[in-house]
Formats: C-alpha cells, sequence, structure tokens
C-alpha cells in the first residue's frame, strides 16, 4: 500500500494552498541568490532552509575552509534578517553572549540605576562559530535563548527577537582542548547537518569566484515577517496518521531497550533517540514537503529529513566503532528495515512486533 491509497489527511485552505506556492517560490528565489555566493551544497542549503522555516536550530559539522560561516551569513543576508556571530573561545563567558546589567547615571537627576546591555545573542540568526570550543557554563547560556526565546539576567527576562535562530558550527578533526556538546544541549538542535567537501567541478568554481574582483549582491528574498507567516503555513501541512506513525515508529526503533527493534539496534546502539526527535521527523518533514510545493506529507519527506534529525540523537557503542559503524549507518539501516505501514508489514514479515501498537515498549 503506497502513501496515495492511504486515507489523506484534511486538505489546506484555499488561502493557505496561495501560501504553499509562495513559499515554494521563495525558496526557489533563495536558491538562486545563495547560489551568486555559495557553490554547490544544495542538500545543505536546503535542510538550512528546512530547519528555519520549521522554526528550529542547526548544527553544521564539517572541516574548515568549507564556506560555513559564509553560507549562514549569505542565508541571514537573503533573508533580510539581523545578524550576529558569536566566536566561542575558551574563555568566552555567559554575559558575553546574553548581555549584561551596568550602572548608568541619570545626567539630568543624578541618579543611579541599573541598565541593561544586550549581549550578541539578541538577533534573528545567531552564528555559535565553533560551539565546541568554550567551557559547558557558556554553551549552558544557549540553552534557555534556543528553547523558551528569551534571557533571564539579574531575575528580569528578556525576549528574543522573532524569527530566532541559532545555527552553531563545529570542526570534527580537531577535539583537543574542546568541550563536547551535552546531549541536553544536543537534542535541542533540530537538524545536524554535515557540510561535505565539494565535487571537483565546484572546488574550480569556487577558485574562479574567490580570485577575481567579481563580487554578487545578495538580494532581500523574504523579510522577519513574511518568514514568521510562512512558519505558521508550515505547521498546518496536514500529515496523514500512517505517516506520522512511519516517523514515531522510526524514532522509536532507535532504543535498544524495547520490544521487537532490530537487532542491529541492539547490537551497536547504547542509547536512541528521544520523543522530541519524532516531533522534529514530522516538523522537518512538513517543511521539505512545503518548500517542494508539496500540500501533504509523505514518507518519503520523513525518510529525507530522517538522517539529519536522527544522527545527533544516537549513541553507538564499542562494538559499532569497532566495525566503524557510524549514527548516519544505524539510520540507513532503520529505512530499510522499518515498513511504512502496517499493510507492508504484514506482507514483509520485516519487525512485526514493532507494528503490534504504537504504544507498544
Amino acid at each position: 500500500m503506497s502513501d496515495t491509497d492511504q486515507e489523506p489527511a484534511e486538505p489546506l485552505p484555499a488561502g493557505d494552498l496561495e501560501a504553499v506556492e509562495r513559499l515554494r517560490d521563495a525558496f526557489q528565489k533563495l536558491k538562486a541568490e545563495m547560489g551568486k555566493v555559495i557553490v554547490g551544497q544544495h542538500e545543505v542549503l536546503e535542510q538550512l532552509l528546512v530547519a528555519i522555516f520549521a522554526r528550529g536550530h542547526c548544527l553544521l559539522i564539517g572541516v574548515p575552509g568549507l564556506a560555513k560561516t559564509l553560507m549562514i551569513h549569505t542565508l541571514a543576508d537573503s533573508l533580510n534578517l539581523t545578524y550576529n556571530r558569536i566566536q566561542f573561545t575558551p574563555d568566552l563567558m555567559p554575559s558575553d553572549i546574553t548581555g549584561t546589567e551596568v550602572i548608568q547615571e541619570d545626567k539630568a537627576t543624578g541618579g543611579r540605576a541599573f541598565k541593561f546591555l544586550r549581549g550578541p545573542i539578541f538577533a534573528n540568526i545567531v552564528l555559535a562559530d565553533e560551539i565546541n570550543r568554550t567551557p559547558p557554563k557558556t554553551q549552558a547560556a544557549l540553552l534557555e535563548a534556543m528553547q523558551e526565546r528569551q534571557v533571564t539576567v539579574g531575575g528580569e527576562r528578556h525576549r528574543l527577537p522573532d524569527p530566532f535562530f541559532v545555527l552553531a558550527t563545529q570542526n570534527p578533526i580537531e577535539q583537543e582542548g574542546t568541550y563536547p556538546l551535552p546531549e541536553a544541549q544536543l537534542d535541542r538542535f533540530m537538524l545536524n547537518i554535515l557540510v561535505d567537501y565539494p565535487s571537483e567541478d565546484e572546488e574550480l568554481e569556487v577558485v574562479r569566484m574567490t580570485t577575481s574582483i567579481q563580487r554578487h549582491t545578495i538580494s532581500k528574498a523574504l523579510s522577519g515577517n513574511e518568514i514568521l507567516g510562512l512558519q505558521e503555513i508550515v505547521r498546518k501541512v496536514p500529515v496523514a496518521d500512517h505517516v506520522a506513525r512511519y516517523a514515531v515508529r522510526l524514532a522509536r526503533a532507535t532504543r535498544r531497550e524495547k520490544d521487537g527493534v532490530p537487532n542491529f539496534v541492539r547490537d551497536y546502539v547504547s542509547w536512541g533517540a528521544g520523543p522530541r526527535a519524532s516531533q522534529y521527523l514530522v516538523l522537518a518533514a512538513k517543511a521539505r514537503a512545503v518548500l517542494h510545493g508539496h500540500y501533504h506529507v509523505s514518507t518519503e519527506d520523513i525518510r529525507s529529513v530522517a538522517i539529519p534529525v536522527l544522527r545527533h540523537r544516537i549513541i553507538t557503542n564499542f562494538n559499532a566503532e569497532a566495525e566503524g559503524l557510524k549514527p548516519d549507518d544505524i539510520v540507513r539501516r532503520l529505512i530499510d528495515a522499518i515498513p511504512v505501514d502496517d499493510h507492508e508489514a504484514e506482507h514483509s514479515g520485516r519487525i512485526p512486533k514493532l507494528f503490534r501498537s504504537a504504544n507498544a515498549g
């Protein structure tokens, strides 16, 4: 049974259908604008935009020189959003991120009072560059901002601008003198995006662009208010029950202690993904569907976002390390092993226990 054979979800109203068309057009325009500066990396750009329209945060992992910072800066320029870069270093303090209170004197009255000076976290897009180079105390300063979209200083809450995104980068090579992000903070990133080396032709184009006097002007494709409106449209995209159930089963199959999981999960996984993974699978799939001009979410959308959603939520064990298996390999095996729906499960005989109940385990 395919997606088209299932009972469809409630369709979008006519006005929202027009908004989906606008979002698809905006996606094409954004790709064109960023393509003036960024060569290749189409999948990375799409995943960045998926997170933004799904109201999530991203962690970009790649070796130096792959234009991670330039990519985020160019994205902020094309979206007409405020942008701040925070270079994380071992001596960075939490107040360097959130801001601090200072005593100021009123020249008219001579009185003194505390005034809050905002830190660089107060921007629409915040680049946390090399986030693993600062101690946990400073990393934790991002937790409240990412989850609650506010900071608390001196007992007073300060709302962050809306929309608000944290896009962090991390170098996978140099681990000496770094502070790995705790699982609680990793889980707050919707997507973990791997930035890979360019192809030979793409690298040749990079060399041509960066060794000449040619300069490109980035046009503003969307405003902050337009992004907020499009984020609401993404939330409204319908998801059929069998598609949502597939996302839940995919996340639950990573938990080795539960009944009915594949044997390779028990062999290679120490800890699996939590409930936030199921939520982000559906939200990211909604955004991807809309960016491609679709009016509902399919299981193919779930599969397409599964690796960036799950790769940082699966902790492999020594057996996996010994055999060179990474979380990406586990997710690919799960995609191959888990049937799309109950009909396929009954006829394929693949991990049937997993499908007896959505509340199993």
